[in-house]
């Protein structure tokens, strides 16, 4: 129950962030989808730059990784986690792994996007 209550309190926390952080850069771009851009680079950052501290540091307990990585990254992008896991499997040479998890998140996502939105057409028409 703990860690329940420490992704929904990190949610909150990156799911505001986003909002603030990424409306205020597409301030800067009305044609380009410029703040979802400038979100998930500074979560990929973010996860890298924490993940490679964790790791050789060994900093942060369980219920600090589940609020971090989980909560606050998680509710500002889970593209950080995607970008993440992909580095773990290219480091743990898992090559074919690494590209499989590429183009099945870009190509599925896009295909759930391009469906759900079919799916919606057809039905409220």
């Amino acid at each position: 129950m703990t860690n329940i209550f420490l992704v929904g309190a990190g949610g909150f926390i990156g799911s505001v962030l986003r909002y603030l952080i990424g409306g205020y850069f597409q301030g800067f771009a009305k044609s380009f989808p410029l703040g979802t851009l400038v979100v998930n680079v500074m979560g990929c950052f973010v996860i890298g730059l924490l993940a490679q501290i964790g790791e050789s540091r060994n900093m942060f307990s369980n219920e600090v990784r589940v609020f971090i990585f989980v909560g606050i990254l998680g509710g500002f992008t889970t593209f950080s986690s995607f970008g993440n896991e992909t580095i773990n499997l290219m480091r743990g040479n898992q090559i074919i792994n690494m590209f499989f998890n590429i183009g099945a998140n870009v190509i599925l996502g896009l295909l759930a996007v391009w469906l759900g939105r079919i799916v919606a057409t057809w039905i409220w028409r």
